[in-house]
């Protein structure tokens, strides 16, 4: 198995901004990442499958709904610790990240926020501990970036909802115990509902020919007139703002997580490159590698300055949802560069599983469209900053 000789670049002393608890989860979640993702990953991505073995270690490691209170079996940390924890996963691999981002910010997140206290005790301490395994149902075949227009729907009928539709591109799909589900009421109001495996006419295929996220499991949501209970009706929200609200929290875990990324393919191109002899000297020594290097350790130093003050923002009840779109558009565009860039530092050895770079790159071609896509929050900006819509 392979050695992970990763050492995290910190260019602008950013460790000085984090508290003891701070370095404490980071180094735990990197420390575990090194153990018991590095070795396999590579293999797993091969062999396009999810190691399931792992759930229990993401668990432990407070990957699942780490700013969930205590009282519900999350670990109540804060919002820089629950980046930092998606960064060192997402070192390891983006779709690692994924299924701990959907459990925590898709799954957990709006049963804490908007579910009542009945389903806040039934279901929490269970996603926490990775009993059970959450996924999140808003894309639909057609409807991706304008969730809105969604014709998954349910009907009232008396004590229960019968829910019919489908979604696509559902992370943790194929194997998750329950799915937050979001449709229109009879009026066209969203909801969500939270849909348990064995609910009859609730089918989870398999997406294959992934040449991305290879190592996550994706899937569809299929409702053929699944009965839902009253009580599964997440009371406490509606309207779009609802799962909206989840995809901030996700896409502030993916701004993070990308830098990750992007901080494997650096170091990994700096190590070659110092190994690396063309024409009696290490190419790093060349003019056109130090480029590539320098524009990437100042690119990473700018996202992770980024990342922490909109860590710092959200901690405290501050940040917008067009600033969550900037720091997620930013740094997967930056993580892609970054991996880009390494992958010819490293010529035809950096598209072999070999070295991590080429798998990065392929998993952040889904990174910068999944949970709003990179031209998406671009005009999320340009409406914030005009107050005029270009959706539209």
């Amino acid at each position: 198995m392979k050695t992970d000789l990763f050492e995290s670049p910190d260019y602008y002393q950013l460790d000085d901004l984090l508290s003891d608890e701070h370095k404490l989860v980071r180094d735990a979640a990197r420390s575990w990442v090194k153990k018991e993702v590095s070795p396999i990953i590579e293999t797993y991505a091969q062999k396009a499958e999810f190691p399931k073995q792992i759930i229990k270690g993401l668990a432990e490691i407070g990957a699942f709904g780490p700013y969930i209170p205590q009282e519900y079996g999350g670990a109540g940390l804060d919002q820089i610790s629950y980046g930092l924890i998606m960064q060192e996963i997402e070192r390891g691999d983006s779709g690692v990240r994924s299924t701990a981002s959907v459990q925590s910010s898709l799954v957990m997140y709006p049963i804490w926020k908007y579910g009542n206290e009945e389903q806040r005790k039934k279901y929490l301490p269970k996603l926490a501990s990775g009993e059970f395994m959450g996924c999140f149902g808003l894309t639909e075949p057609d409807h991706g970036s304008n969730p809105g227009g969604m014709t998954t729907h349910f009907k009232d009928k008396g004590d229960h909802y019968i829910l019919n539709g489908a979604k696509l591109w559902i992370s943790n799909a194929p194997f998750a115990d329950i799915a937050v589900v979001w449709a229109k009421n009879e009026e066209g109001r969203i909801h969500g509902l939270i849909v348990e495996r064995g609910m009859e006419g609730f089918s989870t295929p398999e997406t294959h020919n992934k040449w991305s996220l290879r190592a996550s499991s994706t899937g569809e949501l299929i409702f053929d007139n699944v009965k839902v209970p009253k009580e599964n009706l997440l009371p406490n929200k509606s309207g779009l703002g609802a799962p909206l609200g989840c995809l901030d929290s996700a896409r502030f875990g993916i701004a993070w997580g990308a830098i990750g990324a992007a901080m494997d393919c650096y170091d990994t191109a700096l190590r070659y490159a110092k190994e690396r002899v063309q024409f009696d000297k290490p190419i790093a020594g060349t003019q056109l590698q130090q480029k590539k290097l320098a524009e990437m350790i100042t690119e990473i130093t700018k996202a992770q300055l980024l990342a922490w003050r909109l860590g710092v923002l959200r901690e405290e009840g501050k940040a917008t949802s067009a600033q969550i779109s900037m720091a997620k558009r930013n740094n997967v565009h930056m993580a892609l560069k970054v991996a880009r860039d390494a992958r010819q530092i490293l010529g035809g050895m950096g598209i072999t599983g070999e070295y991590s770079i080429m798998r990065h790159m392929m998993n952040l071609e889904s990174v910068v469209t999944y949970e709003g896509t990179h031209d998406i929050h671009l005009l999320i900006t340009g409406l914030d900053i005009t107050g005029i819509s270009a959706f539209k």
